[in-house]
């Protein structure tokens, strides 16, 4: 029996990396695969009872695993950042999720003849997107990006606001449970916020200060952390059922909000953390449902999830791009695009768990309900919302931006030069000098690591279609390769060498498929390109002719000049790479690094 639990829960985590990695491959949301899993594995196959497997312990673990999920999401969200949004996001997680509230709660009421508690829970949970589905739709969807924009930020901003949302309804349900009068009620309802702020407040100012005054080794705060928010969250719902969950969101955002924090690294560990746990919450909850209650849902279901899809979105944009620069075509595709995700699933199904405890006989629907209407989601608009784009002519064209792996001299000077060609360039660096140096010249940046969860879910590459893989570390260069060569294609992935690569034998240097196309030319390095351009080299631009062709342009430079890229006459850019004889002709504007003085 020991045996077989050990194989099940080993299955599990095996199933549910395997599940995002698809997702990954597919560029899909990895939860689509992780729901799909999750009932072949339970109600298809009998292999998974997550009863029989966890018992008393299935509650306890999805808290605490909702826990930490909503304290991510919290630590996410920076008012500064709000505040820097457009009118447009600010009415779409605020205005707009009372619209997408109201018209689903009141849906739920009348077609499935929820009771009005659970028909107000139902549509604060439906309120949220959250960047883990969005993300991965836009890079297939590829809209233009006034609307890629608007997307993101809601599905950044809206998972702690519809989260915290939801917390509150639930709360107040609760509260009118265990209440025998309608003013206990609102008492018990404003004790469930008091102490959830309280106690995030002063858990994370604390905790902010622990890490702002390094009374924590660093190797201990991630560890840390991870226990005082569990902590947070059972000692405030000691001191009043329900509170936990606001406090550790509260908690989160406190943190995010502190100046000189270090949250970075916290951010990091905590959104591995929870893909795990995400991965592990969805399959063993997808093995929870039974087909039974699905048909028993039935018709009306559909009917539910057509309104939030075709009533509810459309009204919520509608309402908050009034006065907005946007035109239909925009709001159309913007009002078509919301897929439901991992907060939503997470919170339906700790809410049910609880309510059905508490004696709301409706509260085990709650869970399929919420699954039908992400997959719903997810899969109708996955398969059609790059054809509607095409059609309102709101898509972009072939992405032919570039991601630039590494901010320095040698990444800044080339990447002024595409973005003065209208080619859109963003440099990623966890270098934070570079970085500023970069922002300074008015260049388009990500800090952090390119190849991290973190890059995945918040990198706009709305556009981008090439990787230039610039960074003097050669690692870096090459797991970028190998990370973006499925997204861009292997003959749009490019590297420049460094002095050690070009030094190295055959048998020390990486194959060409782990490394990409070798840019501009044999003796050309990042040491070289970097000496040239503190030596005031300059970057010139220049017209081939039929009189000027481009043996006669490099005889001018006295062979001197370093090719980088060359522009056609109708706009098409070629660059220049190592083993390629490429000559341009008549028309064609090539841009090169040229010595000073050259």
């Amino acid at each position: 029996m020991e045996e077989h639990l050990i194989v099940i829960l080993a299955g599990i985590g095996l199933i549910g990396i395997t599940c995002q990695w698809l997702g990954w491959l597919a560029k899909l949301p990895g939860i689509l695969f992780l729901l799909f899993a999750g009932m072949i594995a339970g109600p298809v196959t009998g292999w998974l009872d997550p009863e029989a497997i966890f018992g008393d312990l299935l509650f306890p673990m999805v808290s605490l695993a909702v826990a930490v999920i909503l304290f991510e999401g919290g630590l996410s969200l920076k008012l500064d950042e709000i505040r820097g949004l457009g009118q447009v996001v600010r009415n779409l997680v605020s205005v707009g999720v009372f619209v997408t509230w109201v018209i689903t709660a009141l849906a739920t009421y009348l077609v499935l003849q929820f009771s009005w508690e659970l028909s107000l829970l139902f549509g604060a949970i439906a309120v949220v997107t959250g960047p883990t589905v969005i993300v991965p739709m836009l890079r297939t969807v590829r809209p233009n990006a006034s609307i890629a924009n608007i997307l993101r930020w809601e599905g950044i901003v809206i998972d702690p606001v519809g989260a915290t949302l939801s917390v509150l309804v639930f709360g107040f349900i609760i509260s009118g449970k265990d209440s025998s009068a309608f003013g206990q009620t609102f008492i018990s309802f404003g004790l469930i916020v008091f102490v959830g702020l309280l106690f995030g407040a002063v858990a994370g100012y604390f905790f902010g200060q622990a890490l702002r005054r390094y009374w924590l080794p660093e190797y201990l705060h991630n560890v840390a952390t991870l226990a005082i928010v569990l902590g947070v969250f059972v000692a405030a719902n000691a001191v009043h059922h329900e509170a936990g969950l606001l406090a550790v969101t509260v908690m989160g955002m406190w943190l995010a909000n502190m100046e000189d924090v270090p949250v970075e690294e916290i951010l990091d560990f905590k959104e591995s953390l929870s893909v795990l746990l995400i991965s592990v919450l969805f399959i063993v909850l997808a093995a929870r449902i039974e087909f039974s209650e699905i048909l028993r849902l039935g018709w009306p279901a559909v009917i539910v999830f057509l309104v939030i899809q075709f009533v509810a979105r459309p009204a919520k944009v509608f309402v908050s791009t009034i006065g907005s620069s946007l035109s239909w075509q925009e709001r159309v595709l913007l009002g078509f695009i919301a897929p439901r995700g991992i907060v939503a699933a997470a919170i339906s199904a700790l809410f049910a768990i609880r309510l059905d405890d508490a004696g709301f006989e409706e509260a085990n629907l709650l869970v399929p309900l919420t699954f039908m209407v992400i997959v719903g989601t997810v899969v109708l608009q996955s398969l059609t919302a790059r054809p509607l784009a095409n059609l309102l002519g709101v898509s972009e064209p072939e992405p032919k931006g570039f991601l630039v792996i590494g901010a320095t001299v040698v990444s800044r000077t080339i990447a002024k030069v595409l973005t003065d060609k209208g080619y859109r360039a963003i440099l990623a660096d966890t270098n934070w000098d570079n970085i500023s140096k970069a922002r300074m010249d008015g260049l388009q940046t990500y800090y952090g690591n390119p190849i991290s969860e973190h890059a995945d879910r918040q990198l706009d590459l709305v556009g981008v279609g090439n990787l230039l893989a610039l960074s003097p570390q050669k690692d870096i260069n090459m797991l970028s390769s190998l990370r973006y060569r499925a997204e861009f294609g292997r003959n749009r992935i490019f590297s420049l060498q460094t002095e050690s690569q070009k030094s190295a034998s055959e048998k020390h240097r990486a194959a060409l498929e782990f490394r990409g196309t070798t840019l501009f030319g044999e003796d050309v390095t990042y040491s070289s390109l970097r000496d040239m351009i503190n030596g005031d080299a300059e970057t010139k631009s220049t017209l081939i002719t039929k009189s000027f062709d481009f043996k006669a342009y490099m005889d001018e430079h006295d062979g001197k000049a370093i090719p980088l890229f060359a522009i056609g006459p109708k706009g098409s850019l070629k660059i220049f790479t190592l083993g390629e004889t490429f000559e341009p002709g008549d028309g064609w504007s090539v841009t090169s690094l040229v010595p000073a003085n050259s």
